[in-house]
């Protein structure tokens, strides 16, 4: 008899949840009404608890020419959300012992100037190098040519251009500014120390174990986007394409496309331990402190960083999380660790806020969402 109540008792508790899963679903899908398009960009849009999914919808299309339909598979550049995969790459390195987070840029590329021997691997992680912004540093070189018609960049050209320079904007792990120079710089040490390509370390390292199987560091002419949704911007009362800009050929610091259902296994990954153990990954969800400067979001909020992950917590709960920005595109990844809650938003269109898109679902599920 006491089976029969415990039972009637769990039926009745998957039911409500089942039921309010629908309700938050339905919410979900009104917040997101307004990109419901067969003619637009768009974005794809996955809500996890506990890794399963209860929320997965594609909205708009890939591109203008094909007017494919966004779905779990679509991949778009993930900007910089593709910092924690480089984060990643290089905390296996560490884990093989053919790299430690105390060692000097110049022990990795002898060649660099002596501003090199105080920025340690640990700087770049934690965006307190102080290194020189290599967007500012090709507009110097071309000062009379609109930043559109810029030639584009490659990783390689970015290490030249930093290797041209005598100094850092500040002493190396006294203050907090992100940047990008670090980060593929990041994917460059990856390569040299691997003896692999940047993309054939992740992918043999991250992308494949985890059966990420579309998931890409995009090089032009060398690899291919599958399901690939193209970034665009408002033009007039219409949408143009922007997929590409001047800095849209560098990996490290965000080269990476990926999709919805591959990132789910890398959610699982980092719920699991699957690469790294707890242990391991503690130093990429420990906030870095620095004298002054400290980190702060996109709108200028204070905030905490760590390796490739921003770790601020949202109204209480406990989370680590990375938005992307680039040229025709906009993605962001909340994980809200103690409520077992992962929102993903990826967006092939320039005037949508994904981070914000993406706390504003996460508020529909957030309430109860840890015991489930």
């Amino acid at each position: 008899m006491k089976l029969g109540v415990a039972l009637l008792a769990l039926l009745a508790c998957t039911h409500t949840a089942s039921a309010d899963d629908a309700a938050r679903a339905r919410q979900a899908d009104i917040v997101l009404a307004d990109l419901k398009s067969d003619r637009a960009p768009g974005a794809a849009v996955l809500i996890l608890r506990s890794g399963q999914p209860v929320f997965e919808r594609g909205y708009g299309v890939t591109d203008l020419r094909s007017f494919q339909p966004i779905d779990s598979q679509t991949n778009f550049r993930l900007a910089s959300v593709t910092k924690q995969f480089t984060a990643m790459a290089v905390m296996l390195l560490v884990q093989d012992g053919k790299l430690h987070y105390d060692d000097r840029l110049t022990d990795v590329f002898p060649d660099f100037p002596a501003y090199g021997k105080a920025i340690t691997i640990r700087h770049l992680l934690n965006h307190t190098s102080g290194l020189l912004d290599y967007e500012d540093l090709m507009a110097k070189q071309d000062p009379n040519t609109p930043p559109e018609k810029i030639p584009q960049i490659q990783d390689a050209g970015v290490l030249e251009l930093l290797k041209r320079q005598s100094t850092t904007k500040f002493a190396p792990g006294t203050k907090w500014e992100y940047s990008n120079s670090g980060y593929v710089l990041l994917g460059l040490v990856v390569q040299e120390i691997s003896g692999k390509s940047f993309g054939e370390f992740l992918r043999d390292r991250i992308f494949r174990p985890l059966h990420m199987d579309q998931t890409v560091a995009y090089q032009a002419g060398k690899n291919e986007v599958a399901h690939r949704a193209y970034g665009h911007s408002r033009s007039g009362n219409g949408w143009q394409e922007t997929d590409q800009s001047p800095t849209s050929a560098t990996l490290g610091d965000g080269g990476v496309y990926s999709s919805l259902s591959d990132l789910a296994r890398w959610d699982g990954a980092l719920r699991q331990h699957t690469l790294l153990s707890e242990a391991e990954m503690r130093p990429a969800v420990t906030p870095v402190a620095v004298p002054a400067g400290g980190p702060q979001e996109a709108d200028g909020k204070a905030a905490a960083y760590g390796f490739g992950w921003f770790l601020n917590p949202y109204r209480d709960h406990a989370r680590i999380w990375h938005y992307g920005e680039t040229v025709g595109f906009r993605t962001a990844i909340e994980r809200f660790v103690d409520d077992n809650l992962t929102v993903i938003v990826l967006s092939n269109r320039a005037d949508l806020d994904s981070g914000a898109l993406a706390l504003k679902l996460a508020d529909l599920y957030l309430e109860g969402s840890a015991e489930r």
